[in-house]
């Protein structure tokens, strides 16, 4: 029976990111010069240390990914007018920057003192360790992926540092993902990783080349040295390659839950996933915690925006403007399967305790209806309702009403030692990435369309309406869209509004959220719903306009600003006083 990666991680604790204390770890002599990385042993070793990093706490014990979202405005975090989503904290003296800093220039810097340890002669080498080298170039570019993204030009290092690198220069964005494109594309093509994962939590071939498709999907919609149509069409190839070598699980829950991850079809479609062990050893994050409500015993301290909550159509596959089957006054009936998924709300049952507890959300009531009754087990009671009346966050009033819940639907294990395996990367992604470069290259063919298609029905919504077909600002707004709904919460979105350089019309005004307390959802009628039409940009890029309607709703963030230089993330103020040569141009 294979064992998980992160089981065997215990063994080389001395690698922990707390001994890292800037993005320039020195090289461990301790390792490389005795040989250690010589040996097929050595590399696993090495190799499972490079892995430990991405478990690293962003934010209450919860990895970057499941916190890259509230980054974006289709999320908010517990605190008010100090967002990095919206500008108000987009500064180089922001915590949260510099842990994301830190945390991946450790994913690169143990990377590179691993490969630079390592044989050189592929006929020294067993399958085994040209596997696990390969894995190591692969989470090297995944490091700097996540740090180009955010942060645009960096210092660029392909071999283990030393002191005279600590005041380099920024390297061009364009040298980098060109790099990294070509070395990842020798990887993919000579197959030495399985196309699944080997084993729970390590890198695959389809990952591979769902890396080079965001980089070059990155590229492309940033034009990067002018060359987008070319980009775009790496991404497609790049993406059209996992598309044909792993496919889609039959139902999109089971993405989400331990039982599904058991799966084969599950297992197809997740091509990298951040695994946690339940075995002797346990590993476990806190991800489900704090995206919970408090009557059921959690910590809600990040939320799904209104900007992703209307992305999700009615089951008529019309936006909730355009449907008939909108009812602004139970605003979860009728919509897109995935919306339950991945978001709760008003008047919605949460399950928890392991599924023995249930409770009715509510956001106006002192009392809310719990199962089961201590006195009558077959039935419900009203009992005190924090969400409402607690002194702490809420989601009632300090997230405007909206829950995450993906991933929360796995009853198997408490909320706050949660052991599922947290999804990097999966199949659907590629899809949406193929379909995306196709249609920014004005190539809309079938084959743009039974991608989309496919994630749609899968989930258990209908086709398009198939008169987008050749209209490239139409079929632009369904794949932005599909990306929204069935990438939620999985770190997509972070990158996405800026590629699609949306961050001013995202951060226009407040946040708006339920209805306040003296119309509540039974006041509302359709008459009360926000526009979309303020713009073609806000059409296109499904954004609601309140101002017609703004007495109805509550809102929070009103100092949300944005601004051009808010297009890349500034250095940490640490690094950039050790080193001036990292001076953002743009003002930073």
């Amino acid at each position: 029976m294979k064992k998980t990666l992160y089981t065997a991680i215990m063994a080389v604790a001395a690698l922990s990111l707390g001994s890292c204390s800037d993005f320039l770890d020195k090289q461990s002599a301790a390792y490389d010069s005795d040989g250690f990385y010589q040996s097929e042993a050595g590399l696993n070793e090495g190799v499972t240390g490079i892995y430990r990093p991405l478990l690293y706490s962003q934010n209450w014990d919860v990895p970057t990914i499941m916190v890259q979202d509230t980054y974006s405005p289709y999320g908010i975090d517990q605190y008010e007018n100090n967002g990095i989503n919206n500008g108000c904290a987009l500064t180089p003296d922001n915590s949260n920057i510099a842990t994301y800093w830190k945390g991946h220039w450790s994913i690169v810097q143990r990377a590179n003192n691993v490969i630079a340890g390592a044989k050189t002669d592929p006929n020294e080498m067993s399958a085994t360790y040209k596997r696990r080298l390969a894995e190591a170039y692969v989470l090297r570019a995944y490091g700097y992926y996540q740090l180009v993204q955010a942060f645009g030009d960096i210092p660029f290092f392909k071999t283990a540092v030393n002191p005279d690198d600590y005041k380099a220069p920024r390297t061009d964005k364009k040298e980098i993902i060109d790099f990294l494109v070509n070395e990842l594309n020798e990887i993919g093509e000579s197959e030495i990783l399985p196309w699944s994962p080997e084993a729970a939590g390590r890198v695959s071939n389809g990952a591979v080349y769902n890396l080079i498709a965001r980089f070059c999907l990155l590229a492309g919609s940033c034009n990067v040295g002018g060359q987008a149509k070319e980009y775009f069409g790496k991404a497609a190839d790049a993406a059209k390659k996992v598309m044909d070598k792993t496919g889609l699980a039959n139902n999109y829950e089971d993405l989400f839950t331990h039982a599904g991850h058991a799966k084969a079809d599950v297992k197809k479609e997740i091509l990298w996933q951040l695994s946690y062990s339940d075995g002797a050893v346990r590993l476990t994050h806190r991800t489900r915690y704090g995206h919970t409500s408090r009557t059921a015993g959690g910590s809600s301290v990040r939320f799904p925006s209104v900007y992703l909550e209307v992305c999700f159509e009615c089951k008529d596959g019309k936006r909730i403007d355009e449907s008939e089957l909108y009812d602004p006054k139970k605003p979860f009936m009728n919509r897109d399967p995935r919306m339950k998924e991945t978001m709760l709300m008003h008047g919605d049952t949460m399950t928890y305790n392991e599924g023995k507890n249930k409770i009715e959300l509510n956001l106006y009531a002192k009392n809310s209806q719990q199962f089961p009754n201590p006195k009558k087990p077959d039935k419900w009671y009203a009992k005190g309702n924090p969400d409402v009346t607690g002194t702490g966050i809420t989601f009632a009033w300090d997230g405007i009403g909206h829950l995450y819940n993906k991933y929360n639907r796995d009853l198997s294990e408490s909320f706050s030692e949660s052991t599922i395996g947290l999804i990097v990367m999966r199949a659907a992604e590629a899809y949406l990435t193929y379909a995306e470069a196709k249609i920014e290259m004005g190539e809309l063919d079938q084959s743009v369309y039974d991608a989309i298609n496919a994630v749609r029905t899968r989930a258990g919504m209908p086709k398009f309406d198939a008169s987008r077909e050749g209209n490239q600002d139409k079929m632009r707004q369904i794949v932005r869209r599909e990306r929204k709904v069935e990438l939620a919460m999985e770190g997509i979105t972070f990158t996405d509004f800026r590629r699609w350089g949306i961050g001013d019309i995202l951060n226009e005004g407040p946040v708006y959220g339920q209805p306040v307390k003296d119309i509540q959802y039974t006041g509302l009628t359709k008459a009360d719903m926000p526009s979309f039409k303020k713009s073609d940009r806000h059409d296109l890029n499904d954004v609601p306009d309140f101002s017609a309607v703004a007495d109805k709703y509550t809102s929070r963030d009103s100092k949300r600003f944005w601004a051009p230089r808010f297009q890349w993330w500034p250095i940490p103020r640490a690094d950039l006083d050790k080193n001036p040569n990292l001076t953002n141009p743009d003002g930073y």
